[in-house]
């Protein structure tokens, strides 16, 4: 029991960090893209090419790879407990 809060403990004031730089920085991109996706499917007519091919395409990269490559991407240097 108090092996645990020693080592809670001692991730605070460690400089212990959940994210990189690098994490945040496909998040963006992914938000960003997201944010694209919507507006492409806002565009012009529900037939459209931005409407039908354009935003779903966007909207996948950003869901399924760039969102979920921000959360699992690691540092070399970072090791998992």
């Amino acid at each position: 029991m108090k092996e645990q809060k020693k080592r809670r403990q001692g991730h605070k004031g460690s400089g212990w960090k959940l994210f990189d730089a690098v994490n945040y920085r496909f998040f963006g991109a992914g938000i960003v893209v997201l944010i694209a996706g919507y507006l492409a499917m806002m565009q012009g007519p529900h037939d459209s090419f931005l409407s039908l091919h354009l935003a779903p395409v966007l909207l996948v990269i950003g869901y399924c790879v760039l969102i979920p490559l921000a959360i699992l991407k690691r540092s070399k240097g970072t090791q998992g407990d």
